[in-house]
């Protein structure tokens, strides 16, 4: 038991660098923009079901995107839109057609649940490289590192970290719990891949509330890879407009 002590410690001691897994799956190759059709499914603990129809065109490697709900009939037309900027605050706005009125996300609404999904607004938002500080644990005899990322104090996240574990090969997250403010797994959120036109690109996430064992799965269809989104797409005056198209 000391000896695989001692080599667990070797190995955390001697892995890749975090910073550099970390920066490995920010900056792998994405397309300029992307335009899909999602299907996101509720499940509660009994089984019940809930599925609705959005439509996301994204650019920027996320940092820019807008939703439009399509279904179901009581859920039409929710609308909501994003910009992270890198020297400014961060811009996120939702139309909501029940109250006739825009509705600004600010940060202090970061916990609240995205459309009574296991998704939290502060979930929508891209990861900044330099927000986070990073541990890794190499495991020989597994084919994942495994990733702690600990957000910044100035962040103001509600988590006090995600341990995300890493394809070493690929440099995929296959999986990722993430944890409270005291510490207590919350979270759990598994990924699927497929490779079209040459991009890893996520099609498939499920997201389990530990305490709840309330599920959100998401699953991407209709996929157009760089198909020439403007930026003016992402503007409150098109929260109200869903798209002709699928």
């Amino acid at each position: 038991m000391r000896l695989s002590l001692i080599i667990f410690l070797i190995s955390f001691l001697f892995s890749s660098d975090a910073y550099e897994i970390a920066k490995s799956i920010s900056t792998r190759e994405a397309p300029l923009d992307t335009k899909a059709t999602l299907t996101m499914t509720l499940i509660d603990k009994k089984g019940n079901e809930r599925v609705s129809k959005i439509r996301s065109y994204t650019k920027d490697s996320g940092n820019k995107q807008i939703m439009w709900f399509l279904s179901p009939p009581s859920d039409r037309g929710v609308s909501v839109y994003k910009i992270e900027r890198k020297d400014a605050k961060d811009e996120m706005k939702m139309w909501l057609p029940a109250f006739k009125r825009v509705r600004k996300i600010s940060s202090s609404k970061n916990s609240e649940s995205f459309m009574n999904s296991d998704l939290t607004f502060e979930d929508l938002y891209s990861r900044e490289l330099n927000e986070y500080s990073y541990e890794v644990v190499a495991d020989e005899t597994s084919e994942h590192y495994i990733l702690t990322s600990y957000p910044e104090p100035e962040l103001k996240s509600n988590y006090s970290k995600h341990i995300s574990w890493v394809n070493k090969v690929s440099m995929l997250v296959a999986k990722e719990e993430s944890y409270s403010k005291s510490g207590r797994l919350i979270k759990i959120k598994e990924f699927n891949y497929s490779k079209i036109q040459n991009f890893d690109i996520i099609t498939r996430i499920k997201v389990v509330d530990v305490k709840s064992n309330h599920q959100t799965i998401l699953i991407f269809n209709d996929m157009e890879l760089n198909a020439g989104i403007n930026d003016n797409q992402f503007h409150e005056s098109n929260l109200k407009r869903i798209p002709r198209n699928k």
